[in-house]
């Protein structure tokens, strides 16, 4: 045994457990309140959660003093199997729920620091002694994506772009937010008006694409877009943005990292101020001006006939 050298864990150490951010971030809380002790420590988490990283299938139970096991319910064979693996460590729960005091995994600790159960005046979390700050935080993004439009046929990439498009946002830093632009008043999920659409896109950083309309409704709220276009050769997510003179478009053929990040770069830069002059100063507007002109009667087309404007 080292010492006094401590052990983090919790259920964001569990192969079968689960990282909330509320886990996560009295964790961090516990962190300080250690490093203020002066006592060196490291933390297990699931290799679920963070491979590669030590875990308690990686860790020497010898190696530690003290064991601190961090918020959650303080129950079940999981946290109980920690008592036997670490019989050597003095062992303490801390912000953690007491359901039954006698289960096995409650008396196996040494001193359990609840923050409620039957027998203790409810706590604050730990996770309230954390305070965000808003100059750190990552910008938050919408995805608007559809795997659907089979009308192109032959030329859909939308699987492969929805695919790579997902795979690279996983791995920015950032929050992501699913945004549907379908309207449905029956579905809880999803929105009932587009001002309701228009409440949720005005509160993000940044759009991401492969839907003509995740490109127009994102520049109408000032914010700034990176739109792939999924058909091959392209086609009206490429002629919206040559319209509206966006330059983050891809083509679904140049869809790579290297675009991706290019663009990212971009719409979070100069992409700022350029967005939100589309919200200052709306676009033209030639296909409105062809319908009043053809309702004042100054052309007439016959049916099924196709004019530009």
């Amino acid at each position: 045994m080292s010492g006094r050298r401590a052990l983090l864990t919790g259920w964001f150490s569990f192969l079968e457990g689960e990282a909330t951010a509320g886990d996560v971030l009295a964790l961090r809380r516990v962190e300080q309140v250690v490093r203020e002790a002066g006592l060196a420590y490291d933390i297990a988490w699931s290799p679920g959660f963070r491979p590669g990283e030590l875990s308690l299938e990686t860790v020497r139970p010898a190696d530690y003093g003290l064991l601190l096991f961090v918020c959650g319910p303080c129950s079940g064979p999981q946290t109980a199997a920690l008592h036997e693996r670490f019989a050597h460590c003095r062992r303490i729960a801390v912000g953690v729920s007491v359901v039954d005091p006698q289960e096995a995994a409650v008396r196996g600790f040494h001193e359990v620091i609840a923050r409620d159960g039957p027998s203790h005046e409810p706590s604050p979390d730990l996770s309230a002694g954390i305070r965000p700050r808003a100059d750190r935080l990552p910008p938050v993004v919408a995805t608007v994506l559809t795997s659907g439009q089979h009308e192109y046929a032959g030329l859909r990439r939308h699987e492969e772009t929805v695919r790579r498009v997902t795979a690279w946002l996983g791995a920015r830093d950032c929050a992501r937010l699913e945004v549907e632009t379908r309207l449905d008043t029956g579905d809880w999920r999803l929105c009932g008006t587009p001002e309701q659409l228009d409440a949720v896109l005005a509160r993000v950083d940044l759009v991401v694409t492969n839907r003509l309309h995740g490109l127009v409704l994102a520049l109408r709220s000032g914010v700034p877009v990176v739109a792939v276009d999924p058909v091959a050769g392209g086609a009206k997510v490429s002629a919206q943005a040559r319209a509206l003179g966006w330059p983050a478009v891809i083509p679904a053929e140049r869809l790579d990292e290297e675009a991706l990040s290019h663009w990212w770069g971009w719409a979070r830069g100069e992409g700022v101020a350029r967005a939100a002059a589309y919200a200052d100063a709306p676009p033209p507007e030639p296909l409105v001006e062809a319908l009043r002109a053809r309702l004042e009667g100054a052309e007439h087309t016959a049916r099924g006939d196709i004019r530009p404007i």
